[in-house]
């Protein structure tokens, strides 16, 4: 247990370091058409815990200019024809591969012979991204490393083990929690008058509406006055949030800062309507806007929390948070799950992107 924990804590002070730029990164040259550099270099920086810092960017020679070029933020050093000399000039640890028509088979093998002694890796980053290493296996197939990608699980033996866990832990939380929930009741009935629980329509697995249960934050014409306030939305995409609200009761913020108002959901996964963990559930309103990507959310039962709760919740921009919840569609597992609850932990304690 002793090195379990400190490779955690290690681990974590290494994650941080990278995160605040203190070092501990490879320096990173990505090679390939602007397109793709920068969409690999957006990748790289949403995450950079990871270890990854573009220091410069080579393009095909038909995009350079006779004056220096940048592609956002990004240097361009080189072109396809100097990668090694740009990689060498930059000082850079890693050179990144992305999509180019120009960049043939025959020219990666021959890249790969030349930085061979130079201490620099070489990578692929293949168009594909958000499918979890379990899902992927790499097959030689006539000397080429084919990528397998295995589809997304959304029925099976799996979802019937992770309906009885959710529908067990549901039974055990709601008897533990028990005096909690009554605390919080009366605590609501003495602050403002309306209902202690607040029921709101939303949509679940496959389309289908369902109630689902709060504990309620907001004055009971809470509804009636979002027309008025939709001018002050803090939040991109299709949610509205206010980190100063005037429709949440003093009860009700405390409530929110500890995510307590979410409690009454264990019904809700009880009754098989949710899940401890999944995307959240959207309202109506939301889903008749949905076009595209954005309605496979409901292929898979919404939950309680879920990744975009344990990065930020309404810290989050719309992207950031459809992308976490599309990855959680795509690769969910029991493991991924119980990792998910024990972040909640924490982020629910620090109340990170509660309001």
């Amino acid at each position: 247990m002793g090195l379990v924990g400190g490779r955690y804590v290690a681990r974590k002070w290494l994650h941080r370091a990278r995160a605040r730029g203190a070092g501990w990164s490879r320096r990173v040259l990505v090679v390939g058409d602007a397109p793709h550099v920068l969409e690999l270099v957006h990748t790289l920086r949403r995450e950079p815990y990871a270890g990854y810092r573009v220091v410069g960017a080579c393009i095909p020679d038909a995009l350079l200019a006779p004056v220096p070029q940048r592609l956002g933020d990004v240097p361009v050093v080189g072109s396809f024809r100097s990668i090694l000399e740009s990689a060498r000039a930059a000082s850079v640890d890693t050179v990144a591969v992305t999509a180019s028509g120009e960049l043939t088979a025959a020219r990666l093998r021959r890249l790969g012979w030349q930085m061979e002694g130079t201490g620099i890796d070489l990578v692929l980053a293949p168009a594909l991204t958000d499918v979890a290493g379990p899902r992927i296996h790499t097959r030689p197939v006539a000397g080429l490393p084919l990528i397998h990608v295995e589809a997304p699980e959304f029925m099976g033996t799996r979802k019937i083990v992770k309906g009885f866990v959710d529908r067990f832990t549901a039974i055990v939380g709601l008897t533990l929690a028990l005096p909690v929930l009554t605390v919080i009741a009366i605590a609501i009935k003495l602050d403002t008058k309306g209902p202690v629980i607040f029921r709101q329509i939303r949509v679940g697995q496959g389309g289908r509406e369902f109630g689902v249960y709060k504990f309620r934050t907001m004055v009971v014409n809470a509804d009636e006055m979002l027309a008025k306030l939709a001018a002050r939305n803090e939040h991109d995409g299709l949610l509205f949030k206010m980190r100063k609200d005037p429709r949440v009761t003093r009860v009700g913020r405390i409530l929110r800062k500890y995510s307590l108002d979410e409690l009454p959901q264990l019904i809700n996964v009880l009754v098989g309507h949710m899940s401890l963990v999944g995307p959240r559930p959207p309202l109506p309103s939301e889903v008749a806007r949905y076009d595209g990507d954005i309605a496979r959310r409901l292929l898979v039962k919404p939950g309680i929390t879920g990744l975009w709760q344990v990065s930020g919740r309404s810290d989050l921009s719309w992207e950031d948070g459809l992308r976490l919840d599309l990855y959680y569609v795509e690769n969910w597992s029991l493991a991924a799950d119980v990792v998910i609850m024990w972040k909640t932990i924490g982020a629910v304690m620090a109340s990170r992107g509660a309001y």
